[in-house]
C-alpha cells in the first residue's frame, strides 16, 4: 500500500500532520511552523509533496520533493 502525501491541517487549537486517506494524524504540534517542519521531513524522505492548509482548511501552499522531469519554476524564491 502506497503512503499518502502529508498534509498540515488545523486540529482544534493544534496543528496535525496527516497523510492523504488516513483517519489518524501522524503527529500533533502546538504551532503550524513545527507541523510544517515535521511534514517536510516526511515529504523529503518519501520524495512526495507537502500540502500546507491555512486556518480555514484550504490549501495555502505546497512543496514538492519528488522526481519531476519538468519542474515548475518556484516563484517563492524569485526576487525580481
Amino acid at each position: 500500500m502506497a503512503k499518502g502525501n502529508p498534509h498540515v491541517v488545523p486540529r482544534g487549537d493544534q496543528w496535525a500532520v496527516q497523510r492523504e486517506g488516513a483517519d489518524r494524524a501522524s503527529s500533533l504540534h502546538s504551532t503550524q511552523s513545527a507541523a510544517i517542519n515535521a511534514g517536510r521531513h516526511i515529504a523529503q524522505s518519501e520524495r512526495g509533496e507537502l500540502f500546507i492548509h491555512g486556518q480555514n482548511g484550504k490549501i495555502r501552499d505546497r512543496d514538492s520533493f519528488g522526481n519531476d522531469p519538468c519542474p515548475p519554476r518556484d516563484r517563492k524564491l524569485c526576487f525580481s
